[in-house]
């Protein structure tokens, strides 16, 4: 579709207690297949989008409509309110989250790829996302080598192979 109309859009929502969000994903098409997508976004009092997060491939846009919000950006908080860019690029390692603290619902226009292979971070809960294999989890890091076989199992793959 080369035309969607916002009004003609059932919106959508997705809430774990106070994370969470009302949404519209306004290019569906371009979300199934990674290209660039958006989707309108509104956060209620008391919310945040999604956890405090990085990315390692998408980079993301906002643009604040209507209402007023918090923008947290690595160490750094600023009042973010209608007419506002966000820019939160890829790669970075530094971590963003939007909130609402005020009465009014923060509405804004979310932009940026959906690639099959992301790879995010949640500094607050130490936990990564791999979309590729649809896993959250955390990481435990261990020797490049640990839990490898003494004798790799390419060899004895092989050996059945030929049976």
């Amino acid at each position: 579709m080369y035309l969607t109309r916002a009004a003609d859009l059932e919106e959508q929502s997705w809430f774990t207690g106070k994370i969470g969000h009302h949404f519209k994903v306004l290019t569906p098409d371009n979300r199934e297949r990674g290209g660039l997508g958006a989707s309108l976004n509104r956060l209620p009092q008391g919310c945040v989008a999604v956890p405090f997060h990085w990315h390692a491939l998408e980079d993301e846009i906002f643009y604040i409509l209507s209402g007023k919000g918090i923008f947290r950006y690595g160490e750094e908080l600023a009042e973010v309110g209608p007419g506002d860019t966000i820019n939160c690029p890829a790669g970075t390692g530094i971590a963003h989250q939007i909130g609402n603290p005020h009465a009014e619902d923060l509405v804004y226009l979310c932009m940026g790829p959906h690639h099959a292979h992301e790879v995010c971070g949640y500094p607050d809960n130490g936990k990564v996302m791999v979309r590729s294999t649809k896993q959250v989890g955390t990481l435990q890091v261990a020797p490049y080598m640990e839990g490898e076989p003494e004798q790799p199992n390419i060899f004895a793959l092989w050996e059945q192979s030929k049976t």
